[in-house]
């Protein structure tokens, strides 16, 4: 028996010795993997990110030197005029857009997630400004916009309104950005959707047609609440990608046109600071700032979301 008992052990400490090396191997190639973005997060990240705070507190300018003069940037900053402007123009076009956005897209989402003919190609189709170029799209909207030959206002002209100067005339020029920033960001919101809403259990809504409701009521009851996770998810980002806006003023919005200040964001102005006025120590300072002001916005986000988020 004492044999046989010895043979047990010494198959168990084997196995017990194969399984250990098995999961180093299998660690050791996790974090092989994962080592260059983890390398790149480091460098062009977290390392980036410290050298830009220790900048805010200097004054460096265009050639590299720089003097440590404490607070003084960030003292500027709550004393510019152009920042509060910039701050605003950033909210707003946060505050109209995000909203808009996940309404659309959850709509649309919802649609696509039906039984359609040509599903495949919708899907494409709203798929395709995502992966698009901003600048193919900021020319594209250009185009459509413009006061001469643009498409609004040529179609405008057939029905016997009066076109504008849509991205030169600072009373429309936000509200034509915004739009283009609805309609760009709709592809990867709606695919975000439509793998939450492929997530939901198909007996939930058996359940539910058996004891007669509705679709609308299927979805207020269904849907909008185990969809809870995904649309926290997307505010989130969508948030933290509007309050980074940039590309579409630097593209659409000439520098010489009317309508720069009314549409300048935080991050074009600190754009404007660092690479035009070479004041890269103040604009280290603005940019910190608006790290500061996510962040904070993010916290909040998280510590409400246990009040309607179901996981």
């Amino acid at each position: 028996m004492k044999a046989i008992t010895d043979i047990k052990d010494n198959q168990n400490n084997k196995a017990s010795k194969a399984s250990g090396k098995r999961k180093l191997n299998d660690l050791f190639w996790g974090y092989l993997l994962i080592l260059p973005t983890v390398l790149g997060l480091a460098v062009f990240y977290i390392a980036a990110f410290f050298q830009n705070l220790y900048y805010s507190f200097t004054n460096l300018g265009a050639f590299g030197k720089y003097k440590w003069i404490g607070m003084e940037n960030y003292i500027n900053v709550f004393s510019d005029p152009k920042v509060p402007q910039a701050l605003i123009n950033t909210v707003k076009f946060t505050v109209i857009s995000v909203p808009i956005s996940i309404i659309i897209s959850l709509f649309i989402a919802t649609l696509l997630n039906s039984k359609i003919k040509g599903l495949s190609l919708y899907r494409t189709l709203y798929f395709l400004p995502a992966v698009t170029m901003p600048a193919a799209i900021a020319m594209m909207w250009k185009w459509l916009y413009n006061g001469q030959y643009g498409l609004l206002n040529q179609l405008l002209a057939k029905v016997g309104i009066e076109g504008q100067a849509w991205i030169a005339d600072p009373k429309f020029a936000m509200g034509a950005l915004i739009i283009v920033g609805i309609w760009s960001s709709l592809g990867m919101k709606i695919i975000y959707f439509l793998a939450g809403l492929q997530g939901i259990p198909k007996a939930y809504y058996e359940a539910a047609t058996i004891d007669g409701a509705g679709p609308i009521r299927q979805f207020f009851s269904i849907t909008l609440p185990s969809l809870t996770p995904t649309i926290f998810f997307v505010m989130i980002t969508s948030l933290i990608g509007a309050l980074q806006m940039f590309d579409l003023i630097f593209l659409m919005i000439s520098k010489t046109s009317l309508a720069v200040d009314s549409t300048m964001s935080i991050v074009y102005l600190f754009y404007k600071y660092a690479f035009e006025f070479q004041e890269k120590g103040y604009a280290s300072a603005i940019s910190i700032v608006l790290f500061m002001i996510i962040l904070v916005i993010t916290a909040i986000q998280l510590r409400l979301q246990k009040k309607w988020v179901n996981y």
